[in-house]
């Protein structure tokens, strides 16, 4: 089975909109939650976002293309423009440097361009179907994201979107794997993306209950995994895009290797459609398969970057998870949830999370969960509280869990080539 690895990653986040400055802010502590900026929150109980501040795609972006395409392809496209820059794969074009028809595109999405969809039906509802957007149809659909990233940058193998809610970054990251693995392909831009603060979003979030809506005035302290004071999470944007390659074909280009993509595991809970399973057993099943996939045991892994949503049900139900998989090892783990400092990006946490993990591994700290001032009883292990913390990490697990029960684990282990 061929060995896959990393060799570029791209973020645009609510904490940095480079590699750099999004270390620097997991290193720090940062919280990327302010105020929503992007429309008029009156009437909303929740009014706080994990907004990428002053995003210009004309940075990444034609601004000709950046019309036609919606602000989550936007962050993909821009993320995959990092990636593959660090990966050493693009020619004086722009394009992709190297044997387009065995490069893939497999991101993650989970619901699609909601700032288009808002726009139209204002639109619809006020003056009629003619005052739609004219690409209403290809700017909202979810896989328009990988079919940008193929078009602009020349990628010309499978193209593929994968949607399972809050977990689909994580599992498109797992699809790419096995692409590489069975020989499909020799190179994959995976990852996962998402933009859906608008107030349809925002509302229909608000309906389910499911967000902080008490801290309104102290956004950055709202988003508290873990922590017995938590009242919900708190809705972010962003994009995490890494590129994988074949161990053999990344030697050949004599490219440097960040980390090697170890293992995957998925499961579904077979249970609630937003609920998860409060056992944890079925998220607890996707660890143990992602740490067979890698050929570890729990004691080889350092970190694990939770899901960490900051919800009542959710930090509980994964805890258990953790407990289950790990053994006794569970305590001895350092786990942290850097949803608490850019908010619950959906799709795009799968990615970013995952870079977050790439990150520890390669700088040698655990990211921290702030906010954890009132650690719950029922959340009992080693969260790194508020502050990041020095340690050596060999192998580092990245989990995500969606709506309707899916469950995502990626593993990542220090490269030793």
């Amino acid at each position: 089975m061929k060995k896959v690895v990393v060799t570029g990653m791209g973020v645009i986040s609510p904490i940095g909109k480079s590699l750099d400055e999004f270390r620097d802010s997991l290193k720090a502590g940062k919280s990327g939650v302010c105020k929503i900026t992007q429309f008029d929150t009156s009437g909303h109980k929740a009014r706080i976002a994990g907004e990428v501040k002053d995003f210009d795609s004309s940075v990444w972006i034609d601004k000709k293309d950046a019309r036609k395409m919606a602000r989550f392809t936007q962050f993909a496209v821009a993320g995959a423009a990092q990636a593959l820059a660090q990966a050493g794969l693009l020619g004086a074009d722009g394009r992709i440097n190297g044997e387009s028809e065995r490069c893939a595109v497999v991101l993650g999405n989970g619901i699609g361009g909601f700032d288009v969809v808002t726009e139209s039906f204002k639109k619809l509802f006020a003056s009629g179907p003619d005052r739609m957007l004219p690409l209403t149809v290809p700017l909202m659909i979810n896989n328009e994201a990988a079919g940008n990233v193929s078009m602009v940058y020349g990628l010309k193998g499978p193209a593929y979107t994968q949607a399972t809610a809050c977990a689909s970054g994580a599992d498109a990251l797992g699809q790419a794997l096995d692409l590489i693995r069975s020989g499909r392909c020799d190179v994959a831009v995976s990852g996962g993306t998402e933009s859906c603060i608008t107030s349809f979003g925002v509302g229909g979030f608000e309906r389910l209950q499911a967000l902080s809506t008490g801290r309104n005035d102290e956004p950055e302290k709202a988003s508290r995994p873990f922590d017995a004071d938590r009242d919900g999470f708190v809705l972010g944007e962003g994009a995490g895009i890494l590129v994988l390659e074949s161990e053999e074909h990344a030697k050949k280009r004599g490219q440097p290797i960040l980390a090697e993509f170890a293992g995957y595991g998925g499961s579904a809970d077979a249970y609630h459609i937003t609920s998860p399973d409060p056992s944890g057993e079925s998220g607890g099943r996707a660890i143990k398969l992602a740490l067979a996939d890698a050929g570890l045991k729990p004691e080889d892994v350092q970190y694990y970057n939770a899901h960490g949503t900051s919800t009542r049900i959710n930090d509980v139900v994964e805890t258990k998870m953790i407990k289950s998989a790990f053994g006794d090892h569970a305590y001895k783990l350092k786990i942290s949830s850097t949803k608490s400092m850019t908010g619950h990006c959906v799709a795009g946490g799968g990615g970013l999370e995952a870079i977050a993990s790439i990150l520890a591994i390669r700088e040698g700290f655990f990211p921290p969960t702030i906010n954890l001032e009132n650690p719950d009883p029922e959340c009992d292990l080693d969260y790194v509280p508020n502050k990041s913390q020095c340690g050596e990490i060999n192998a580092a697990m990245s989990a995500n869990m969606g709506f309707g029960g899916h469950n995502g684990v990626v593993v990542f282990k220090k490269y030793e080539g």
